[in-house]
């Protein structure tokens, strides 16, 4: 039996992500009140991968996994966006 390695979190750590998720919240409302066309969604976007890629890091303790692993979820990042790109010209394009 391999042994499994304990990751402990700081409170001060779990403390900046609330900050920096809250902040990012605030943010992605006040972006629908601007009036940029169609680049309102595409910053709601890149500003809800953000969060998700910060709940990743920490509360999934991504940041404590093999290489493998994380290459994995950055190639379903990268999907997605491939795939919200795709999405986006097609819309440009009607």
């Amino acid at each position: 039996m391999t042994q499994e390695e304990v990751h402990i979190s700081s409170y001060f750590s779990h403390a900046v992500v609330l900050v920096l998720l809250l902040t990012l919240t605030t943010i992605s409302v006040l972006v629908t009140g601007w009036h940029l066309g169609a680049l309102t969604v595409a910053v709601a976007l890149v500003i809800a991968s953000i969060k998700a890629g910060t709940v990743i890091t920490y509360f999934m303790h991504m940041k404590f996994e093999s290489l493998f692993l994380k290459l994995m979820v950055a190639g379903v990042f990268l999907l997605y966006a491939l795939v919200i790109i795709i999405t986006f010209i097609d819309y440009l394009l009607r």
